[in-house]
This record gives structure tokens, sequence and C-alpha cells, in this order.
């Protein structure tokens, strides 16, 4: 019996649009709440930015796995964290800096999304999109906090060629290219496998009570997390590899559609 669904947002939950059938997701919440049913957003984007999207339709009874799932935050409250120590995180940041100057680099700290005074215009509605609490920084180096996660967004979509230059860093953090575009930095083994293992360990869930969706490289530990894993048919080809089912796209509500059906049948 499913009691838990986790789905990743871009490329999955959310259209091409970025964004989502309201009055279909209000009919299927509906439908999770009458099962007790768990529903958790896993993303990428800032636990506010998700709060956001989903204020139309209401966000407290959402499990949020929000900034890489480094964080589970539920009714407004913080319930688990791990975080990058903040030496390591400004060697990173230092590294990248010297990698190339014309994309954009997130520090993402429990105050606030930072990014450099100097971050390209091509960059900055990007970030916007995914960061709701953004500020400024003349310098990196400046920050004393430890990092929720650092980001790198790269219009360029140089992400697959950077991230083996990152891997002195391997020991040390959990560093993955999404796809051509962007790059995650969470602490040491901190990825969507782990956050959703400690989430259900929260509402006393297994593997085989769980549904999830994911279409990146950062859903493949996540794909492992479900009995119901499903992958979208717009989804890389290794994440596909490793779901044990397809579904459509995520252009078609196909996340949305394949809950109402499994949990039709469940009812």
């Amino acid at each position: 019996m499913i009691k838990l669904v986790i789905t990743d947002l871009d490329g999955t939950f959310l259209d091409p649009n970025s964004r989502f059938d309201e009055v279909y997701y209000q009919k299927v919440r509906e439908l999770m709440q009458k099962q007790q049913v768990a529903f958790a957003p896993c993303t990428g984007k800032q636990s506010e930015r998700v709060e956001e999207l989903f204020a139309n339709v209401g966000s407290d009874d959402l499990w949020i796995l929000g900034d890489s799932a480094s964080r589970i935050k539920h009714n407004g409250q913080f319930v688990y964290e791990s975080l990058l120590s903040n030496q390591t995180a400004l060697v990173i940041i230092a590294k990248l800096r010297a990698l190339h100057q014309d994309y954009g680099i997130i520090a993402r700290t429990d105050k606030t999304a930072y990014i450099a005074a100097d971050t390209p215009e091509n960059c900055r509605e990007k970030i916007r999109g995914s960061y709701t609490n953004v500020t400024e920084i003349k310098d990196y180096q400046e920050i004393t906090d430890d990092f929720v996660k650092i980001t790198l967004f790269d219009p360029y979509e140089r992400a697959f060629e950077i991230r083996p230059q990152l891997a002195e860093f391997d020991d040390r953090a959990y560093i993955v290219a999404s796809e051509a575009a962007w790059i995650d930095i969470t602490n040491h083994q901190v990825h969507k496998g782990t956050t959703v293992a400690k989430l259900q360990e929260i509402l006393g869930v297994t593997s085989a009570e769980t549904m999830v969706f994911g279409d990146g490289y950062n859903d493949l530990e996540l794909m492992t997390c479900g009995k119901f894993s499903f992958a979208m048919r717009n989804g890389f080809p290794e994440t596909q590899a490793v779901a044990r089912y397809i579904c459509g796209s995520n252009a078609e509500n196909a996340v949305l559609t394949t809950i109402e059906q499994i949990l039709s049948l469940q009812d």
C-alpha cells in the first residue's frame, strides 16, 4: 500500500513552463489525503520557492525536500538538515571561480542564497526561478556560515565538462551534474536517496510503500528509494534504466495521472 509519494519538480512534476495543473493537483491531493498518503516535492529549488509554487493550493501538508534534498521542511519548520562546512564550501567556490567567470554560482546558507555582484545577467533570471531569497555579495569569502548547498548554473552548458575538475572534493562533498547547465554540491554523502531515507524514517514508511518520480542524473539515487519508481519519458536514459517503470512526460501531467491511477486501484 502506497503511503508516500516523492517527486522531483523540474522536468518531472512541473511542465516545460515550470507550472503544474493546480485543478488536477487538488483532485489528486484529495485522493492522497483520503488515503493518508504523504506528498513530498524533492528538488534543487529553495524550500521557500517550493512554498511559492504551491501557494495557490496550499503547502502546509507538503514534506519539502528542498535545496537539493539537503533539508526537510514541513508546515513551515525545518525538521532535518545536513550542512556543508564553511571551509570546504569556500574552497570549492574559489575553484569554480578560477575555472570560469561567465556562469552563476549560488551559495546557499540558512539565511539566504548569495550570488556575486558580478553574476552575469543571463544567469540572474534563471537563478530567481529557483530561489526566492537572493542576496548579492561582493566576495563569497565574506560568508561565515556553513552552507546548505552550492549550485552552479552555466548557460553555456559545460556542467559535464566541469564536474570532473571537481573530483578533488569528492571525499568532502556530494557533487552532481544534474544536467548540462546545472551542478549541485551538498554535504558529503547527502543526496536525494539519503534524505528520502530520513523522511521514510520520520514517517515510519518503507521503500515498499513509497512511489518516486524523477528525470535527471540527480534522481538516480531517488529511483532506488521506492518499489514504485517511475522515470519520465523525457528523462535521461540512465535514469530510465534504474527505474522500475517509465511514465509519460512532464508536458502531459504524467506524475499526477500516475498517482491517480495507482491510488484509485489502491482505494
